[in-house]
C-alpha cells in the first residue's frame, strides 16, 4: 500500500490564530512536560475523525485511552450534557441533587452490583477502593489494625498518585516519588499459583486489571479471571477488577470480566463511563463492602455531580441496547484478521480482544514511537508504549472502511 500524508481540508479556528508549531512551542515554554505527545495539535474533531489548527484530518485510533469509547461529540452525550448545563452543574455532596440517584441506579443495574461511589478520575476510584478494602478487612474480616495488604499484579497500571505508584513495578513511575505506601504484594500477572500463595491471613484484596493496558494489552490465559474469582471467595479475599481502560465495551462485551462470567466484589469504572465530555469514574460494589463507609470517611466536591452524573447515566443508556458492545465484538475480528496477516512482516506478535490490541512492532522496522508518527504523518493517530508496542484503540463507532484504512497505512508504513 502506498502511504499518503494527512492533507488539509478546511481549516479549524486556531487558538488566537497561531499554527501548530506556535502552539507546540508555548506548550514546550509553559506546560509542565510530565507528557510526550505527537507533534498534532487537535482543534476539533467528530465520531472517529479528529482535525488539527490547520484542517489536516486524521483517524483517532487511541480514543483517549478509551475515554471516547462512543466517539467525539456522541450527539447522545452531547445532547445530555448540553440540556444538564442549563438546569445545575454542580451541588456538592453537601445536598443531594436529582440526577444522582438515576445514575446509581443505572450503574448498579448495568454491572450487576449494588452499590455506588461515585468519583471523578479513574486514579481517585483506584484509591478509593484501596480505603474501602482496607476498612472492610479491618471491620469485617479482622485483620489487625495496620496490617491489612494488598495483592497486586506486576506490569500494573492504575494510575499515577503516590499510593498507586508505590504498588508500581515501572521505574519511570517510581523513581523519585518515594518514600512510598506500604500494604502491598506484587505477584507475576496471569498466575493463579502465585496468588494463591501470596495470600495470608492479613489479605484485604487482590486488585488486578483483567487485560493490562499500559503494559500493551495483555490478556490472561482463558480461566485467570475467573480462578481469581473462586480463589478469592474461597479465602475470604475481595476480589477488586480495574476496568477503568477495560470496561464498557471495548472489549466486546460491557465489562473484560464478563468474558469468564465473573462478578467482582468492587469493580472499578472511569475513562469512557464520562464520554470523553467530563470526568467521571466510580466504584461500584457489593453492598455489605461498601456498607464500611460512613458519612466523613471518604468524599469528593465534584464526585457525583449532576451534569457527571447526567452524562453517565447516558453513557449507560448507549450501553444498554449492546449496540457498541457488538460492534466492538464484530470489528474485533476484522482488528484481529489484519494484524494477524502483518506478524512476520514488520510485527513481531500482536494481542486483542474487541477493539482494543496490543501491536509489538519489529526493532529492525523502528521504535514504536517512530511508527507512531509515521503513521501520523499519513492520517492515522496511534500511541506508543513500552518501547517498540503501540496500541490500537478506536472509537466503538469507527466505520469498517475507516478500520481497514487505518491497518492498511500501518501496513504500508512498515513496507516503507
Amino acid at each position: 500500500m502506498t502511504v499518503t500524508a494527512a492533507q488539509p481540508s478546511q481549516p479549524a479556528q486556531p487558538s488566537g490564530g497561531r499554527s501548530s508549531a506556535e502552539l507546540i512551542a508555548v506548550e514546550e515554554a509553559k506546560l509542565a512536560h510530565n507528557y510526550h505527545p505527537l507533534p498534532v495539535v487537535v482543534a476539533r474533531a467528530q465520531g472517529a475523525h479528529v482535525e488539527d489548527v490547520e484542517g489536516r484530518r486524521y483517524l483517532d485510533l487511541l480514543a483517549g485511552y478509551s475515554a471516547l469509547n462512543f466517539g467525539h461529540g456522541n450527539p447522545v452525550l452531547l445532547e445530555a450534557a448540553h440540556r444538564q448545563l442549563d438546569r445545575v452543574t454542580l451541588t456538592s455532596r453537601a445536598f443531594h441533587n436529582d440526577r444522582l440517584a438515576g445514575f446509581a441506579e443505572s450503574l448498579a443495574d448495568l454491572t450487576g452490583l449494588d452499590t455506588t461511589l461515585p468519583m471523578n478520575t479513574g486514579a481517585e476510584a483506584v484509591e478509593s477502593a484501596v480505603k474501602i478494602a482496607r476498612k472492610w478487612a479491618y471491620e469485617v474480616k479482622g485483620v489487625a489494625p495496620g496490617q491489612a495488604e494488598i495483592i497486586v499484579a506486576a506490569g500494573n497500571f492504575h494510575g499515577r498518585t503516590t499510593t498507586i505508584v508505590s504498588f508500581s513495578d515501572d521505574p519511570t513511575a517510581r523513581t523519585g516519588f518515594g518514600p512510598f505506601t506500604p500494604g502491598f504484594t506484587t505477584v507475576p500477572y496471569n498466575d493463579l499459583a502465585a496468588i494463591e500463595a501470596a495470600i495470608g491471613e492479613n489479605t484485604a484484596a487482590v486488585l488486578i486489571e483483567p487485560i493490562q493496558g499500559e503494559a500493551g494489552v495483555l490478556i490472561p490465559h482463558d480461566g485467570y479471571l475467573a480462578g481469581v474469582r473462586e480463589l478469592t471467595r474461597r479465602t475470604g479475599t475481595l476480589f477488586i477488577a480495574d476496568e477503568i481502560q477495560s470496561g464498557l465495551g471495548r472489549t466486546g462485551t460491557t465489562l473484560a470480566v464478563q468474558h469468564e462470567s465473573v462478578l467482582p466484589d468492587l469493580l472499578l469504572l472511569g475513562k469512557a463511563l464520562g464520554g470523553g465530555i467530563v470526568p467521571v469514574s466510580a466504584v461500584v460494589g457489593r453492598a455489605d463492602v461498601m456498607g464500611v463507609l460512613r458519612p466523613g470517611e471518604h468524599g469528593s466536591t465534584f464526585g457525583g455531580n449532576p451534569l457527571a452524573a447526567a452524562v453517565g447515566s447516558a453513557v449507560v443508556g448507549l450501553l444498554e441496547t449492546g449496540e457498541y458492545q457488538q460492534r466492538a465484538k464484530e470489528l474485533g475480528e476484522v482488528l484481529d484478521a489484519r494484524l494477524a496477516a502483518l506478524v512476520g512482516r514488520g510485527v513481531v506478535a500482536y494481542r486483542a480482544r474487541g477493539l482494543w490490541a496490543g501491536v509489538d512492532i519489529d526493532p529492525a522496522f523502528g521504535t514504536g514511537r517512530e511508527i507512531s508518527e509515521r503513521m501520523m504523518a499519513a492520517g492515522v493517530l496511534v500511541k506508543d508504549t513500552h518501547g517498540s508496542t503501540i496500541r490500537i484503540a478506536p472509537p466503538l463507532c469507527i466505520e469498517e472502511e475507516d478500520l481497514l484504512h487505518a491497518l492498511g497505512v500501518l501496513e504500508g508504513v512498515l513496507a516503507g
